[in-house]
């Protein structure tokens, strides 16, 4: 089987040839509006295309909003009309991407697109963590047209994505919550997020691409809201979860990415065998419910030494249980 292949086995209920991280049957293809977003990786301060504050301090492993009374887009939430100015997907070199999807053997991978940002992420990044959770709470009607303005600039980009380089996925990015809760009242997610998140959903669906959500938190909650939904496949699923349950309530609606404790393996102070144990642990604990794909939730240990046991581990035994234990 190629990567694809072995992939969408799992994905179908079907028997694979190993299991794996999803993340390595996707070949990622350049999106010009996260690409001009993107902070250069120096400590200093920059703006995005929305007026948001970034900063990438060297050896960090990404970009932060950098978020002042002072530098903040929406300083007043009633009057946020006067601040938010939306840009235009449409603009980059849409051509590049266009020719890095050509230039992939889809037999082999999935050609996937990098989308960052999400809702909640976004409106946070427009106004500071602080004042945008509070916004939802005391101005859940601002918020809401905040948020409609956030998706109708996704979708938009979603389409311009599927007319010039038709990818088979969409990798999507909104952090819902921390490693022990969400970080909104399920109720108030479920009001002014899921029904805007679904139809940014149905944009990538419409245009024939899955849809994988990453969220590396806890996102127990509203797990049976995220397969309502539609999303394909939720990227990011922390120990901290109760997977098991989450399968039993899924029911084979979802499939997941995760359920290796990276931070638990990416210490110095560990040997060899840990490492491998808790790759054995998971595959073990959650391959037998099916649809689930082994893996560290943010990729990858960054201690190079743990990562090249951790992915030895994956490749032996996610072949070894394969074989070991057949779909029946």
């Amino acid at each position: 089987m190629t990567k694809r292949e072995n992939a969408m086995a799992i994905l179908n209920g079907q028997q694979p040839d190993y299991y794996f991280d999803f993340m390595d049957a996707m070949a990622f293809i350049p999106n010009p509006a996260h690409l001009a977003d993107s902070a250069p990786q120096d400590g200093k301060l920059h703006k995005d295309s929305w007026g948001v504050t970034f900063t990438w301090p060297p050896g960090a492993p990404g970009q932060h909003p950098h978020a002042t009374p002072e530098n903040i887009v929406i300083k007043d939430i009633e009057k946020w009309r006067d601040y938010l100015v939306a840009p235009d997907p449409t603009k980059g070199d849409w051509a590049a991407a266009a020719k890095a999807a050509s230039e992939i053997d889809r037999s082999e991978m999935f050609v996937a697109v990098f989308v960052p940002s999400g809702l909640f992420e976004r409106s946070h990044h427009l106004m500071g963590m602080e004042n945008g959770l509070m916004a939802y709470l005391t101005d859940p009607d601002e918020m809401a047209e905040i948020l409609r303005v956030i998706a109708d600039y996704k979708i938009k980009l979603i389409n311009t994505i599927a007319e010039h380089a038709k990818p088979d996925a969409i990798f999507y990015l909104d952090d819902w919550g921390s490693k022990t809760n969400l970080f909104l009242p399920p109720a108030v997610w479920r009001e002014l997020i899921k029904p805007l998140h679904k139809e940014i959903v149905q944009a990538a669906h419409d245009a024939g691409m899955l849809f994988v959500h990453h969220a590396d938190c806890i996102c127990q909650p509203i797990v049976e809201d995220m397969a309502e939904i539609g999303i394909d496949i939720w990227q990011g699923v922390i120990a901290q979860n109760d997977i098991a349950e989450i399968q039993r309530v899924l029911d084979g609606k979802m499939a997941l990415i995760g359920g290796i404790d990276g931070p638990k393996i990416d210490v110095e102070d560990i040997t060899e065998e840990e490492i491998r144990a808790e790759v054995r642990r998971v595959i073990n604990s959650f391959c037998p419910a099916g649809k689930f794909f082994p893996s560290i939730p943010n990729g990858r240990c960054f201690r190079e030494w743990n990562n090249s046991i951790y992915r030895d581990e994956l490749e032996k035994y996610g072949r070894k249980w394969a074989q070991e234990n057949p779909i029946r």
